[in-house]
């Protein structure tokens, strides 16, 4: 599986919120105007200006942020040429059809395989906007300590944090929607076509692929990709806030 790390989640100023949360310890404290001033610089007078936000205001603004970018993610993905058309996530044929391109190549079959590296794209984006409800889900059940640990840790914290809680599980959820998929795109008459004629040639060894697991983990990639992209830009960018929550929580970091 490829590592690949879209989607307006306003990381960066979070700092700020949590600095002017009430919280139950003075390590916890220490720790969050540390890497403020770090990070931002004067972060006693960005945090007074904060002082009246909530605990409650920082998670509901962070999940927001999340659901937000989810959603914006699942559907740039989840359209036309979403994969196909994109070459950082464009899903390339198994690795496994190495030997099957150089031996259709030979005989001038090879646009066999750019229809069906076609249609495994095609799967990819009809599967992907079935992933939004998990996020949306694993979202809702996020803590504080959550967004704590995610806002101290590296750029792509989120991604991290839902690639280690959702990996198993969203591949579960899109792999019958990929099994659809693959059948609604016509992956299989494509796959047949390119099998019957390379079988077809002598002395081909056998060549087999899980289509389905293939694209719910290349899928899965692009997916992550894309929020890993955009949450380290947004960590360095925090200027889309688009809802009067996040104006309230993150815009007063500025």
């Amino acid at each position: 599986m490829k590592n690949r790390h879209i989607i307006p989640f306003s990381f960066a100023c979070i700092a700020l919120g949590l600095g002017a949360c009430q919280t139950s310890t003075q390590t916890l404290s220490n720790d969050i105007a540390a890497l403020g001033n770090s990070i931002f610089g004067n972060v006693n007078t960005r945090a007074a200006a904060a002082s009246a936000l909530s605990q409650q205001d920082i998670i509901a603004a962070f999940k927001q942020a999340l659901n937000i970018g989810t959603q914006e993610v699942t559907s740039q993905l989840g359209k036309i040429d979403g994969f196909n058309a994109d070459p950082k996530i464009h899903i390339p044929l198994p690795s496994s059809f190495s030997k099957v391109q150089t031996a259709l190549k030979t005989v001038g079959a090879s646009h066999l395989l750019d229809d069906l590296e076609t249609k495994l794209n095609r799967a990819a984006e009809i599967a992907t906007p079935h992933a939004k409800e998990l996020f949306i889900n694993a979202i809702s059940e996020m803590t504080f300590d959550d967004v704590y640990n995610i806002y101290t840790g590296p750029q792509d914290s989120a991604t991290t944090y839902f690639r280690g809680k959702m990996s198993s599980p969203l591949a579960n959820k899109m792999s019958p929607f990929v099994n659809n998929a693959i059948a609604q795109a016509g992956v299989i008459q494509a796959y047949d076509k390119v099998m019957a004629q390379y079988q077809a040639l002598p002395f081909m060894p056998d060549v087999k692929a899980d289509l389905t697991s293939y694209v719910v983990d290349q899928g899965i990639d692009g997916i992550f990709f894309y929020l890993a992209e955009q949450e380290k830009a947004i960590r360095q960018d925090p200027a889309r806030q688009t809802t009067e929550l996040l104006k309230k929580v993150f815009g007063s970091k500025l």
